[in-house]
């Protein structure tokens, strides 16, 4: 087999391969559940590893730095809000910088919102019981059976042996992004993600292997650090995001929105004029994702010869689906069955009536996780010695960081609304830019949008965005529809921190996107949303007479 190479960093360098060369363990380290490592830890040497030790020695005292200076800043706002903004921001820089692993830094900022009296513990704690909480729970669990039994590794060999995908990276991280899209548009982001998260690693897996073995990246090299795997990452998150926009049960903004919209200004949104309005956006969108993130995160390798041949032989001799497979594959299509129930309902007696309310207040996503995760733990694998699918040491495993990130971003999210901080803010900002037109509101809800769904997450960010939108819009005499429906729409794009959405916590939490190649990724995709969204927007409503 022969390789061919554009362009190689420090790590891919071809080498030759000796009996006495450290060799990584590539399945140990892209499949073995490390997350959120150390300085020490990451393996890096050079200007990359000085550029590491001096954003994380900047967070150290540049967080707290920030935090007392906003803190003791004199201005007209009410203390709680003051508190909150000063916590916030030093959280934000800790995320950033990373001198402490980022679930932990969301947990200081919830203790000190709780220690400065910004709101009772109960009332600050509250959202951590919500139910995206139990949707990280049950999907990890499920994702970790993938992984201990080996079906991520079935299917990513399935998805390789499609014809023609196998032998061009470029053209396998397209097929996971289209995958990705079709999917999120009618099951939830967080679930779309977690589902497909143990085959894209187990497909990462198998190309650094490759890599490996013919010798196109040293043989203890970390896999970790591949851009091809930070590509294949970002798309899985990123494509969900866009794929979401597209249906109004793609995601929790768009019911959140569309119902703040049709409550206080009695306009309904039907499901044909939402897809309508969001199809050119989302088709943009991802035409605009594979672009900009293949450039700046420009794989290793685009093609390596032989990797049909060698998808053939790893099929062949996988052999036929063990048992503990079929219970897996089974709790995921019960799960996947369960979290489309509300939106089949929705489809056919409408989202508001009262089937679809009570089915959707009964079956919600968190709910449908956990019922699939629960049957691993039924199923059996051997009746006799009593062997069921998982144990609970095996789900001990899952990601607990990831979930404490969500969860104090989603925490964050409250507080902003209960305090009204986020009202301040919104206010304020339209007094001192002036916001009187049409398109200059839609602009501002835009941005707003995604500002706050950066720091907090984006279902507080539709949340908090939507009901200041539409009073402001009311009060200089423009239609509220646009900007609030531009709101919701943006608050889905949030590409920037792991905090963002859980999507993006969950690929982060893979150890594959290091922060700063997220940021920079993310910044392109807020950026380049904004704008369409801003434009496309108002075009869309006209013509699909949303509100006439």
């Amino acid at each position: 087999m022969t390789s061919t190479a554009p362009e190689q960093p420090q790590e891919a360098t071809p080498a030759s391969t000796t009996a006495e060369e450290p060799r990584t363990d590539v399945e140990a380290a892209l499949l073995g559940g490390s997350t959120y490592r150390s300085l020490s830890e990451l393996g890096r040497s050079g200007a990359e590893a000085r550029f590491e030790r001096g954003r994380r020695l900047v967070g150290w005292f540049l967080a707290p730095a920030v935090s007392l200076l906003f803190f003791f800043l004199p201005m007209d706002i009410p203390g709680e809000q003051q508190s909150l903004a000063a916590v916030l921001l030093g959280v934000v820089v800790l995320w950033i910088c990373e001198p402490i692993p980022i679930p932990v830094s969301g947990l200081i900022g919830v203790s000190a919102i709780i220690l400065l009296g910004v709101a009772p513990s109960d009332d600050v704690l509250a959202p951590f019981g919500s139910t995206t909480i139990f949707t990280f729970i049950g999907a990890f669990i499920l994702a970790q059976a993938m992984l201990k039994h080996g079906v991520a590794q079935r299917i990513a060999f399935a998805i390789l042996a499609i014809p023609g995908v196998g032998r061009s990276t470029f053209r396998t991280i397209i097929a996971f992004g289209a995958i990705t899209c079709v999917l999120s548009a009618f099951v939830s982001n967080t679930a779309t993600v977690a589902m497909l998260m143990p085959t894209a690693l187990g497909i990462l897996a198998v190309i650094a292997k490759l890599m490996q073995d013919q010798g196109v990246v040293r043989p203890d090299f970390d896999p970790m650090t591949l851009r091809v795997g930070a590509a294949l990452m970002l798309m899985l998150a990123y494509g969900a995001s866009v794929g979401g926009l597209l249906t109004p049960v793609g995601s929790p903004p768009n019911l959140i929105g569309r119902g703040l919209i049709e409550e206080a200004t009695g306009e309904r949104i039907s499901f044909g004029q939402w897809m309508l309005t969001a199809l050119p956006i989302c088709l943009l969108m991802f035409v605009i994702l594979f672009v900009v993130l293949l450039l700046i995160n420009k794989p290793e390798v685009r093609r390596i010869e032989g990797v049909e041949e060698y998808i053939r032989e790893q099929r062949a001799l996988q052999g036929p689906m063990s048992r503990a497979e079929k219970n897996t594959v089974t709790a995921f299509a019960v799960t996947v069955s369960l979290w489309l129930v509300p939106a089949v309902v929705g489809l056919v007696s409408g989202t508001g009536s009262e089937a679809y309310a009570l089915v959707d207040d009964r079956l919600n996503e968190g709910v449908a996780a956990v019922i699939g995760a629960g049957l691993l733990f039924i199923l059996p694998v051997n009746w006799s010695k009593q062997q069921a699918t998982m144990t609970w040491k095996d789900a001990g495993k899952i990601d607990w960081g990831t979930i404490l990130l969500f969860g104090t971003g989603i925490i964050f999210g409250a507080m902003l609304s209960a305090t009204g901080l986020a009202e301040t803010i919104g206010n304020g900002a339209a007094d001192t830019f002036g916001i009187t037109s049409a398109f200059a509101i839609t602009a501002f809800a835009v941005l707003l949008a995604i500002v706050i769904s950066e720091t907090t997450s984006n279902t507080a960010s539709a949340a908090v965005v939507v009901p200041i939108i539409i009073p402001l819009a009311a009060a200089t005499g423009v239609d509220p529809l646009v900007p609030a429906l531009a709101a919701t729409f943006a608050a889905s794009l949030g590409f920037m921190l792991p905090v963002s959405t859980p999507q993006n916590a969950i690929v982060y939490g893979t150890g594959c996107v290091p922060m700063t190649r997220m940021i920079r990724s993310g910044i392109a995709f807020d950026v380049i949303g904004g704008v369409l969204i801003t434009l496309t927007v108002p075009t869309m409503v006209a013509l699909t007479h949303i509100g006439s």
